[in-house]
């Protein structure tokens, strides 16, 4: 029996060892990105990222922990705007807040407190396609802690990460383009009594 229990436990030892040693081959940087084509402006579709308050709207991590902490301060939107949160193991805690903006990209400082601690830059950029605006979600990762590389054994990041990204650019799309068609409609609304008004001059 001894003997037996003597292998089991040298066949773990064997496969940590064997995990540890693939882990630490791991890149220390990450970049995943992810894009989508959207029928709106880039100042419309940054309205709705430059604003914290909008992302439970489109992000796929707000929907996650329905009894998420949110905490909001800085700036109301755009550069200085902050953002912190903390929920339950799959949401974890963090914080984020906007470097920089641009009228086609805006730059984000991420910081993940738990479930691992880690930094990263997220940028969002929103670049002009004939009537529409190519939108790219792109998260750069350095000096990834080594529980990171350990999960990267098992699990693609770039797989993993890149779904939830191109599920909250699918709904940023949505979003961006009820926000376009919306504000179309009023502006055809807000036209068409002039119109009327100056044909009817004319015709007087």
């Amino acid at each position: 029996m001894k003997k037996v229990v003597a292998i089991v436990v040298g066949i773990l030892v064997l496969g940590v060892a064997v995990v540890l040693g693939i882990a630490a081959t791991k890149p220390n940087d990450t970049h995943i990105e992810r894009s989508q084509i959207v029928k709106a402006s880039p100042e419309t579709i940054l309205s709705n990222v430059n604003d914290f308050k909008k992302w439970a709207a489109w992000s796929p991590w707000e929907k996650v922990d329905p009894n998420m902490k949110r905490t909001y301060s800085g700036a109301e939107s755009g550069k200085g705007a902050k953002y912190a949160w903390s929920g339950n193991d799959n949401v974890g805690e963090g914080d984020m807040e906007i470097l920089s903006t641009e009228p086609t990209k805006t730059v984000f400082n991420f910081h993940q407190a738990k479930p691992f601690e880690g930094t990263s830059t997220v940028v969002f950029s929103a670049i002009p396609e004939g009537d529409a605006t190519k939108v790219t979600w792109a998260m750069d990762s350095k000096d990834n802690p080594f529980m990171c590389k350990v999960m990267q054994v098992f699990i693609s990041m770039d797989d993993c990460c890149g779904k939830e990204f191109e599920k909250g650019l699918a709904s940023l799309k949505t979003v961006s383009e009820s926000s376009s068609a919306t504000a179309q409609d009023a502006k055809d609304t807000k036209e068409a009594p002039a119109t009327a008004q100056k044909e009817s001059g004319d015709n007087g």
